[in-house]
């Protein structure tokens, strides 16, 4: 234990002599919450729309009116002799409404109205959006103008739990923290672990008489605790930015943070155990690390989504599993009841990481 604790106060020494690691590991994560806080919005608003009316009827103006009322779209202007075509063509705008000359007419004779809807669906997901934000505002401009019966068989009483307000940074953050705390723990382990290499200190460690594991702890550890630091940082930040906060029983999430930060570290220690250079230890944490962390985690889209065989790699990307955690505890605060697995499966991936890094140390230490 004593060589474990000596290779962990090195290990600190050298990190808080090191203002540009330093800064790593506190200003860069900031910078990237902030970023992924404020820029990240994955619902689409101020969608540009156009309206083609040839019908002079109250009733058409009242449903231009509320189309533009909605949050989700912007009036557009246009020009040429073919508006609707010169709109979306070029992408000016990606709705078009059409309301034909008996669109009022019909109405208050009590027959049906048709009006045309074109939208740009080269973004399917917004297509939908878009779709759905239509049909919500022409059902809405029906019963305000007492269009629709009141005795429908059916009337639904919708009630949203948990983010009544649909914030969005209540959905985005503490996905984004999960993101961030697993980026940059590993980056500092890998680069602490190959600049050993650069410097030739290695060597030292292979001629002396403290092992593989003990090498390999001292470090984890002390990486473990600067990375506690980092996360309490940036939850605070969280807090004081973006107003997130607990909600209910936390205790799951610091536990499972626990683990999650211990893979972490360890996830950078296996690349550092492989790389040789700083630059390639970088890229190498940048692919296997972030790339997964920001695609294979459910951060910016449903796990469902993920098509087959992507979708069991999911299952050993340790962010999925802290990016379900922290949206629970941060919006809907499930607690043990639903979280109990969570800590488990991370806590199988930092013994995961931690036996791989062994044994590339092992062999290391073999060759010498």
């Amino acid at each position: 234990m004593k060589k474990i604790f000596a290779q962990s106060k090195k290990e600190l020494n050298q990190f808080v002599r090191d203002k540009l690691t330093v800064a790593l590991a506190f200003v860069l994560p900031l910078l990237s919450l902030l970023l992924f806080g404020f820029g990240v919005r994955l619902e689409i608003k101020n969608i540009p729309l156009v309206v083609q009316n040839f019908d002079n009827g109250q009733l058409s103006y009242d449903l231009i009116d509320r189309l533009y009322k909605n949050d989700q779209f912007d009036p557009h202007s246009w020009d040429g002799p073919h508006p609707l075509k010169y709109a979306l063509d070029r992408g000016l705008a990606k709705a078009a409404v059409v309301i034909p000359p008996d669109f009022s007419r019909n109405l208050r004779q009590g027959h049906t109205a048709r009006i045309q809807v074109f939208v740009d669906a080269t973004d399917v997901n917004n297509a939908r959006v878009m779709k759905n934000g239509i049909i919500g505002t022409l059902n809405g401009f029906l019963q305000a103008n007492k269009l629709v019966p009141d005795n429908l068989p059916i009337q639904a009483d919708i009630r949203l739990w948990f983010n009544p307000g649909r914030r969005e940074s209540l959905y985005v953050v503490p996905g984004a923290l999960a993101v961030v705390l697993w980026i940059f723990p590993s980056l500092l382990a890998a680069l602490a672990m190959v600049r050993e290499k650069e410097s030739g200190t290695i060597l030292q460690v292979y001629a002396s008489s403290i092992t593989a594991f003990e090498f390999l702890a001292g470090k984890i550890f002390a990486y473990l605790i600067i990375s506690a630091v980092m996360a309490t940082f940036l939850i605070i930040s969280a807090a004081f930015f973006f107003n997130v906060g607990f909600v209910g029983d936390f205790t799951p999430y610091i536990l499972g943070l626990f683990f999650f930060l211990l893979s972490s570290v360890c996830f950078g220690t296996v690349v550092g155990t492989r790389m040789n250079t700083q630059s390639s230890a970088v890229q190498a944490v940048a692919t296997g690390g972030f790339t997964t962390a920001l695609l294979l985690s459910g951060y910016l889209y449903p796990i469902r989504n993920v098509t087959y065989p992507l979708n069991i790699v999911t299952l050993f990307v340790p962010t999925r599993w802290m990016v379900q955690l922290s949206r629970d505890s941060f919006v809907r605060g499930g607690g043990w009841q639903y979280d109990w697995y969570l800590p488990i499966f991370l806590a199988l991936g930092a013994a995961l990481f931690f036996r791989i890094a062994y044994g590339n140390m092992s062999k290391m230490q073999l060759k010498i």
